[in-house]
């Protein structure tokens, strides 16, 4: 017999305007800030011929360093649905301890490198410890110890900035440009590209990519699968840690100096990079690819905006009024699921 009801459970989703859209965002979560990053791009080429001169994409890369090597360690953590608001005080504490244990105690440049990972990676395990062991919501535990690390930074330093010229040159390293005919690049910018090589690759190549993921679709599900919730939420901050002293790395480079003040919009600007780079904040979708877009979108926005003569105020107004498109297109396209 003919069954009339198994007509109503056929899914017709399909025949929604925009649902093979949606369908395509949700599997490639890049191609929307690709997408963007163009027309950026064209539009403001047009608006200014300078915006592509190899001049001015050399400092739109350089600028972009810092915030993207941040944004690395902000993509793991929202990716298993948490967030990260301590990620600038963590680098600001591990460039001033590197700055003062070279300067202060004499230490080598490679020492002093070692010295200040091991402090990102320390900040990173607190988080990641009172997140799992405590089970406090990521944004009071971060929120707390952005405090504490921003406090500890400035006992230490005595608020006070310390010249790259005082440390050894190491760790000004990542400050060193490379010409490539009138276009320049710095070691650092090349640091952040091979360490976005090196997470996009244990994202999508390794096991415990894949249960990054799954924490972070459904941490219930992943620890009914046999995943141990716990264990990789807590490497996932651990590493994190470990990605914000190598942005330490390159901000001293960039900075030529380690201060206090160096990045204080860091965590703005890294979370802003992860949610227009298709990252979704509720975890699970999303990659290091996008991210990386994203923020060289922030900086293109700013940069393209400057040339046509917009007032700072409304370069804020425009990042803001991306975020909100940024995180509306998320929701939309976590409909087609």
């Amino acid at each position: 017999m003919f069954d009339s009801t198994a007509i109503k459970t056929v899914d017709t989703s399909w025949r929604r305007p925009g649902a093979a859209v949606q369908r395509l965002l949700h599997r490639h979560p890049a191609l929307s800030p690709a997408i963007i990053l163009a027309l950026i791009v064209v539009a403001f080429t047009i608006a200014n011929p300078r915006f592509a001169n190899p001049q001015t994409l050399s400092l739109l890369l350089q600028q972009t360093a810092v915030v993207a090597a941040l944004a690395v360690g902000q993509t793991l953590i929202i990716l298993t649905a948490g967030i990260d608001l301590s990620v600038g005080a963590v680098a600001i504490l591990s460039s001033l301890v590197m700055a003062q244990v070279s300067v202060e105690f004499g230490m080598p440049g490679w020492a002093a490198l070692l010295v200040g990972v091991v402090v990102g990676a320390a900040a990173g395990a607190a988080n990641g410890a009172l997140v799992t062991r405590l089970s406090l919501p990521p944004f009071i535990v971060t929120l707390g110890t952005l405090s504490i690390f921003t406090a500890i930074g400035l006992l230490l330093s005595g608020a006070q900035s310390t010249s790259a010229t005082e440390m050894p040159a190491l760790l000004s390293w990542t400050g060193q440009t490379i010409s490539l005919g009138s276009f320049t690049i710095t070691t650092g910018v090349l640091l952040v590209l091979v360490m976005y090589i090196v997470i996009g690759y244990a994202l999508t190549r390794t096991a415990w990519g894949t249960h990054v993921y799954a924490v972070g679709g459904d941490a219930e599900a992943a620890r009914l699968a046999g995943i141990r919730v716990r264990r990789v939420v807590l490497s996932v901050y651990l590493v994190a840690g470990i990605t914000y002293a190598i942005a330490a790395w390159v901000l001293i480079g960039r900075a030529n100096a380690a201060t206090p003040n160096g990045i204080v919009d860091g965590n703005l600007q890294s979370i802003t990079a992860v949610v227009i780079g298709g990252t979704s904040l509720f975890g699970g979708r999303g990659g290091v690819i996008g991210t990386l877009i994203g923020a060289v979108i922030v900086q293109s926005l700013t940069v393209g905006l400057s040339l046509a003569g917009v007032d700072a105020q409304y370069r804020l107004l425009a990042v803001g009024v991306l975020v909100l498109f940024a995180v509306a297109l998320d929701q939309w396209i976590r409909k087609s699921r």
